[in-house]
Parts: C-alpha cells; sequence; structure tokens
C-alpha cells in the first residue's frame, strides 16, 4: 500500500513541476502569471532620501499577466501591482507607483504606472499604507524587457515631499 501511495505521489510530483514549468517551446507557451517582488527602502533612491521620509520600508509584489502567441513571444497583457509601506510620517500621501528601467543607482523613466497621481493621492494611515491596482497596461515591448531582465528594472513610490521617489526597490522574479 505505501509502494503505491508513493508511486501516486511521485506521479503527481511530476505532474505539477511539468505544469509549473518555463517552457516557452513554440509547442506550449505558457500564460501563467510571471510574479515580481522587490523591497522598497528610502536609501536605494537616487539620491536617497534624507528627509523625514528616510526611515520607513515597504514591499511590492508585480504580477504580469500576458498574452504570448504560438511561438511563445509576448504580445501583451496586463501588471497588478500590490504593496504596502510603512514607518512613513503620518501625512505622507503616495502619489506616484511605478516600475522604472535603471539598475541599482540609476534613474530611468516610468514605463510601467498605477493610476496614482498628484491629483488623485493615497494618504497614509498612522504611516502606513497598503494598495492593490489590477490590470495595469503595459506594452508587449516593456513586458518582454522586465521579464527578460528584471534587475534592470525599478518599483518606486513617490510622494509630495519626494516627488522623484521616497522608497525604491530593484525587482527579483519569483515566479
Amino acid at each position: 500500500m505505501h509502494r503505491l501511495a508513493l508511486i501516486a505521489l511521485l506521479v503527481c510530483s511530476a505532474a505539477a513541476a511539468a505544469a509549473c514549468s518555463d517552457n516557452d517551446s513554440p509547442s506550449s507557451p505558457s500564460n501563467l502569471p510571471v510574479i515580481f517582488s522587490a523591497t522598497l527602502r528610502p536609501a536605494n533612491e537616487v539620491p536617497p532620501v534624507s528627509n523625514a521620509e528616510s526611515a520607513g520600508v515597504g514591499a511590492v509584489q508585480i504580477t504580469f499577466n500576458l498574452t504570448r502567441d504560438a511561438g511563445g513571444a509576448i504580445t501583451g497583457g496586463t501588471a497588478d501591482f500590490y504593496f504596502q509601506a510603512s514607518g512613513f510620517p503620518g501625512d505622507t500621501a503616495v502619489q506616484g507607483a511605478h516600475i522604472h528601467p535603471g539598475v541599482a543607482g540609476v534613474n530611468g523613466p516610468v514605463i510601467i504606472g498605477a493610476t496614482l497621481t498628484a491629483a488623485n493621492r493615497l494618504p497614509l494611515s498612522n504611516g502606513m499604507v497598503e494598495y492593490r491596482e489590477t490590470g495595469i497596461a503595459m506594452s508587449a515591448a516593456n513586458a518582454a524587457a522586465v521579464v527578460a531582465n528584471p534587475s534592470a528594472f525599478y518599483f518606486n513610490i513617490h510622494s509630495p515631499a519626494n516627488p522623484g521617489g521616497f522608497a525604491r526597490g530593484q525587482l527579483t522574479r519569483i515566479q
């Protein structure tokens, strides 16, 4: 009986591994989401944040919901952002949340962004914030570039006191 259970477990494990593989071959393009994360710190900004917003920390999880052609090439998709931040002054407000190209120490333009703006700010409550936005439009080219080399991109959040960003982290692919 134990041998049968072990065989069944091995078969299920092999099937699950095959289903979760990163196989983007022409015969089986993957439409599974691609997930990234980053720890957001004021010291990672360029230049590092040195005002009242320098003491907090945050984290982001970004999900790319991709479409691919029969050859596996990314043809489009959307992004979902989920971030949390804490330890910031109570009067901090998030007025932007974006993905930018740029390795650590280098700033770049916004290529994928949430709908938060100076006119549509997200205030922190007791120095903390949690935010989720789904279905963010992105180009196939930007999606493919991030998937190909996530560490060459960063996510950051912006405030009125630090319009260039008050907490930043380089992307790491986790799935």
